[in-house]
């Protein structure tokens, strides 16, 4: 049987290797447009649509059109990417229909590549060349050995200029075994892809020298295979927001065309699951995962091989598999994207996980809200299914295992597991209390594993590398990356994927940019609403499960909303307090009764009727509902709160003693004035306030009546002459 799976297999992926030959074959350019959910509200559909206009209006039939999915660099949208024959991959960012026709007929065309348009430009020239090398902090001391006080100093010496080759640093190019890291340095040479793996500065000598110069790659110290993550730096390493990651779970976004299984097939796609099947050892199959530190990736960071291996000692023969894609964090992304991306990678991780715990049957339970996610998923699953991936006998193994897709309405409490399998079973979506757990008795009473989306996206990267190679990429307490969706008060919004154990600084400033306009951090909140708010001066703090736990906040699926000084933390708690009232499912009094409780409260202290022993009553409530909600949401929910009044305990009393908002973002504590020294009696105030409260003549300084000011900020939104305040 071992035979006959890898033979099954091989049959498929050269099967896979030969449509993708024929296909790209007919094609010396390629014109490469993202597509997903961001991408397509940005423009993307139409940017797509015009390129097509535009290639059949040429009459050239050697251009060809290709989608990706989603980069997670949401600020740059559209992101377009034209191959050249023997050239370095343009991308261009923020195209719409114009830039369209100026990319096609002068790159395309002409050969002459817009460079004040490229993502992360504009750029003076292209070089012949680009360069990345490794920075891991595992690899950095050999790197800097290697070469000497800065790379472009080693270039200069050679005679290597910045108009031939272009040096960038990278995270980690994955590879190295554990018993080679800190010994050797690695070193990308594009655009021929060569990946090499250096031991001393006269091996990278002849590299720069023999490569460069002469143009001949040296072969004897080029890498063989596909390393992870390798082929995402070979076309985004030059852009800082990218090359800073380190990408496993998100390894093909933007890489792949996500409705193509060959695609999947050229990069290592269920190599992963031939491997298991081939194996035909489950235990096996628990004991990588376990070893990798897996943690799971929905919040909790439950160890994923333990939860599998309880689910596959359960003597009841029937057991269920679930993916976890209902995303309901506000600002997070990280789910939708993976589907929507890379569809194939996600299956493939459910297929195993099903073998490992001997289940025949999985869901995905996904969010309604999510069409194209859902679109994909249904379409990958259909293509499973049509190469013999998904149903009888999977690749001669003997192994069934097939999968069906469930909707979710839209109910964040269904992101709790108990709740997730009341609503497939047809009920409403509410927990339960725990144990049994869903290993035990889960979905129809039967053992259930449900993992997230993430977790499942990073078992077929663990098969094919490695526990021991996933294990070293994140802490002491949990192995490899960890995906965030930045958003908030940053330059660089978008989707993050980096070791576990990464400080917090280096996601928000080192890849986000910080807040625009050089205003200072305030604070950082991660876990979505039952998350809490870490203060800049906690910014070094390294993210893993166990610290963000003891900083008040917790990890949960990975949203990270960026605050700054211009943001009121009392306003924060009460948004997210807010969110959690509309969303608590009402079964348990402490969640239903103690947030509308807490919610009250911080009604009454931004409005400016708080009192100092309110702060003392936010805290018992907050902690009571901590011990003694039903689920793990209502337990989580009073961190936006707790953690603001561990952090920002002034504002707070600002808003209580002074009546006072600092950030004046509380509308109740927000006072418009006129200052006489500065009014000209211009009347355009008077004219645009909606309830007429202000008063005075042309050419005389005017006055607001309070009594009947609404706040609406009108006057200090249309006045020219700087003189509404706020105070």
């Amino acid at each position: 049987m071992k035979a006959a799976v890898r033979a099954r297999f091989e049959e498929l992926r050269s099967k896979a290797e030969a449509a993708l030959a024929e296909a790209r074959a007919a094609f010396r350019i390629r014109i490469q447009v993202g597509s997903a959910t961001c991408e397509n509200a940005a423009g993307a559909t139409v940017v797509f649509e015009e390129f097509r206009k535009h290639i059949a209006a040429s009459g050239r039939t050697d251009i060809g059109l290709h989608r990706t999915g989603c980069t997670g660099r949401c600020s740059r949208e559209p992101i377009v990417t034209v191959f050249m024959p023997d050239s370095l991959p343009v991308k261009y960012q923020f195209v719409n229909r114009e830039l369209v026709h100026k990319i096609f007929t002068s790159h395309v065309l002409g050969g002459h590549p817009l460079l004040e348009h490229v993502l992360d430009g504009p750029l003076t020239h292209l070089p012949r060349f680009k360069l990345l090398y490794c920075t891991s902090p595992r690899c950095c001391q050999l790197q800097r050995e290697l070469w000497g006080h800065s790379p472009e100093e080693l270039l200069r010496d050679l005679g290597i200029g910045p108009d031939l080759v272009q040096v960038y640093e990278s995270s980690c190019l994955g590879a190295c075994t554990p018993a080679q890291v800190g010994k050797l340095a690695h070193v990308l040479v594009q655009p021929e892809k060569t990946l090499y793996r250096l031991r001393s500065k006269d091996e990278l000598r002849e590299v720069l020298e023999k490569h460069l110069l002469q143009g001949q790659p040296v072969e004897r110290l080029a890498v063989p295979g596909k390393t992870v993550g390798r082929k995402f730096l070979e076309l985004y390493g030059d852009v800082a927001f990218f090359n800073r990651q380190t990408r496993v779970a998100l390894r093909h976004n933007g890489v792949l065309d996500p409705t193509s299984i060959e695609e999947y097939f050229h990069y290592r796609g269920f190599e992963a699951l031939a491997t298991v099947l081939e194996r035909d050892n489950p235990s096996w199959v628990i004991d990588q995962i376990t070893r990798s530190r897996l943690r799971g990736r929905g919040g909790a960071g439950y160890p994923t091989g333990k939860k599998w291996a309880f689910a596959a000692a359960s003597a009841e023969p029937v057991r269920y598999i679930i993916c976890n894609a209902d995303e309901g964090d506000p600002g997070a992304f990280m789910d939708r994207s993976m589907l929507e991306s890379d569809p194939f990678n996600v299956i493939e991780g459910m297929i195993i996980g099903a073998f490992a715990i001997g289940a025949s049957r999985g869901f995905v339970y996904v969010r309604a809200e999510y069409p194209l996610a859902v679109e994909r998923i249904h379409n990958a699953i259909a293509a499973c299914r049509d190469w013999g991936l998904l149903g009888e006998d999977i690749l001669g193994s003997g192994f069934c295992f097939d999968i069906e897709v469930r909707l979710g309405a839209g109910a964040f409490v269904c992101g709790e597991e108990t709740a997730l399998i009341h609503s497939i079973e047809g009920e409403r979506g509410q927990p339960r209390p725990r144990p049994p757990y869903p290993t035990e008795r889960g979905l129809w009473d039967k053992p259930t594993v449900i993992n997230n989306v993430e977790t499942f996206a990073n078992v077929p990267a663990i098969i094919n590398y490695g526990p021991e190679w996933f294990a070293r990429l994140g802490s002491e307490e949990s192995g490899g990356t960890k995906v965030f969706a930045l958003a908030g008060k940053v330059c660089h919004t978008g989707l993050v994927e980096v070791p576990m154990g990464t400080p917090l600084r280096d996601i928000v400033v080192g890849i986000g940019g910080g807040p625009p306009g050089g205003k200072r951090i305030k604070a950082v909140q991660t876990g979505g609403p039952a998350g809490g708010c870490i203060p800049e001066s906690m910014l070094d703090l390294p993210v893993d499960f166990g610290t963000l736990t003891k900083a008040g906040s917790i990890m949960g699926s990975g949203g990270m909303i960026v605050m700054d000084e211009t943001d009121c933390m009392v306003d924060i708690a009460k948004y997210f307090m807010e969110f959690t009232c509309d969303e608590s499912c009402g079964k348990c009094t402490p969640c239903r009764e103690g947030t509308k409780r807490m919610l009250e409260i911080l009604d009454r202290i931004t409005s400016g009727r708080g009192t100092l022993e309110d702060l003392g009553k936010l805290e018992r409530l907050g902690r009571l509902i901590k011990k003694s909600s039903l689920c793990g949401l209502g337990r989580a929910a009073p961190n936006p709160v707790l953690s603001t009044l561990a952090h920002f305990r002034d504002e707070y009393v600002q808003h209580v003693t002074d009546k006072r908002c600092p950030a004046k973002k509380c509308k109740a504590l927000i006072v418009y004035v006129i200052d006489p020294e500065k009014c000209v009696g211009c009347t355009v105030c008077a004219r645009n306030c909606p309830v007429s409260c202000i008063s005075g003549t042309r050419r005389e300084p005017h006055v607001i009546d309070q009594s009947r000011c609404i706040k609406c900020g009108r006057c200090f939104e249309v006045c020219r002459f700087d003189a509404v305040k706020l105070t």
